[in-house]
Formats: C-alpha cells, structure tokens, sequence
C-alpha cells in the first residue's frame, strides 16, 4: 500500500522536552508545593524507562523512598504536582523556552504538500501537545492533524501498543499505511506492537537504546543547514542529509 499518514510521539521527537523542559518544570512544582524532592538529569533519566508523568512519580516514590508530606494522601499529591507541573510547563512553552526539534516543521510541511496525513500519538497531556504546537506553528496547526490522541485516553500506556492501536482504528489506517515516529524504545516497542514502520530521532537520554525492528534510527531529522546523521540503517536506505517527505513515499510505497 501507498503511504496515507504520518503518526507523531511528542515529548523528545517533535521537541527535547524532558531534560531541560519536564524535568525543570517537575522540579518547580515541587518547590512551589513545598514538596522535598529534586530530579537531578541522572534521576529523571533513570525514571524515563516510565511513560507517563503520574506513573514516573509512583516509580519515583516506589522506588527512591523520598519523604511524603503527611497532610495528604500520595494520590493527592501527585495529582497536585502534576497539575501544578503542567501549569509551569506551559508557561515555559509560551514564552519559546522550548522549540521543536530541527526539522520537524519543515516535515510537517513537506507532508501536507504531498497530501500525506498528520497525527499525534502521545501519552503526555493534551494541553502540553497544543502549547508545544501553537507555541511554535501557530494556532492553525492543530487543524494539521486529523487526530491528535493524547494523555490518559487508553488504559496502558508505552509501550503498550493501545494509543498508536487506537489512532489506527478511529482514523481507519492501516498499519502498513502509516509510519510512525519515536525518540525511545518504550515508544519503539508501542509503535512496532501495532505493526507501524517506525522511524527513530534519539535525544541525549534515549541515544544507546536498543530501538529493536525500527526501520531507521538518526539523530534527528535534519535540514539543509544542519544534516542528519545515521545511527542505525538496517535496509541501507539512507543516504541523504535530512528525512524527506520524498524519502519516505519512496522507502513505503
């Protein structure tokens, strides 16, 4: 089959949000709530191998043991912190803190030219994927995709396949008709347990995962002044400077 759409992660593929945008954000919501914890860049990568910001604080507390304030229960911070956090982020968001990673715009472009379909497959929140987008593309790019599915809209989150599952089954894609895009295995494991092609951009967090059956691994997407660079090619596919729409037709027709 023809390629029909692209299907996008966020958090690390479309922007480098963790390390200096959720983690920040994290660590100034629980200062605010006067909550004593602190994520240093070890920590919050060693909790990454977690999808989902309310599931990494459990496996933080679960296993880090850090004091619990005794005037609530832990469900009550988290959901206090991850409202707060969120909040945080968004202004961080708002005030171009965090940009989209280099390439991803141009894509998004070169896609709806070609007439191939947009969508998002995301376990972070809702409003974090429409201020990641409208902080950097404007208001209008949400109506780029015909379906953004995110946050807690499925049971299991990465790397359970339900989220990508579920964009297929609500748009009526089939799997081979799509690619999807990725920064981490847990993401690889989500997009490849829907039988999706999937295409890696690693961050400095992701970059020695195993990424078993992507198609493609790079170290992002490139552009015409700053190339991609090629970190696993299992079909020796590639050989341009950045990911094009062209490309990718061309490797998925």
């Amino acid at each position: 089959m023809s390629l029909k759409a692209l299907i996008f992660d966020v958090d690390g593929t479309l922007a480098d949000t963790e390390l200096n945008g959720h983690r920040v954000a994290y660590n100034r919501a629980f200062k605010k709530l006067g909550v004593p914890w602190h994520w240093s860049e070890t920590t919050y990568g060693e909790i990454l191998t977690v999808s989902g910001g309310k599931e990494r604080m459990r496996y933080f507390v679960d296993n880090y043991q850090p004091d619990i304030p005794s005037d609530t229960t832990l469900d009550e911070l988290i959901s206090r912190i991850y409202t707060t956090k969120t909040q945080i982020f968004k202004e961080m968001l708002l005030t171009g803190l965090i940009p989209l990673r280099n390439g991803v715009e141009r894509l998004f472009k070169e896609a709806r030219q070609a007439g191939i379909r947009l969508a998002i497959a995301t376990t972070t929140a809702p409003s974090n994927v429409k201020y990641i987008l409208s902080s950097n593309l404007g208001e209008e790019s949400l109506d780029w995709f015909d379906i953004i599915a995110a946050g807690d809209i499925v049971e299991n989150k990465k790397p359970s396949a339900e989220i990508y599952q579920l964009v297929l089954d609500e748009m009526g894609w089939q799997a081979d008709e799509c690619v999807a895009f990725e920064d981490s295995e847990n993401g690889c494991l989500s997009a490849r347990g829907a039988n999706l092609p999937t295409i890696i951009t690693v961050t400095s967090y992701t970059r020695d995962e195993p990424f078993i059956d992507a198609d493609l691994v790079l170290d992002q997407f490139g552009d015409e002044n700053d190339a991609a660079s090629v970190i696993d090619d299992p079909a020796g596919s590639f050989n341009g400077q950045m990911l094009t729409i062209e490309y990718l037709i061309d490797k998925y027709r």
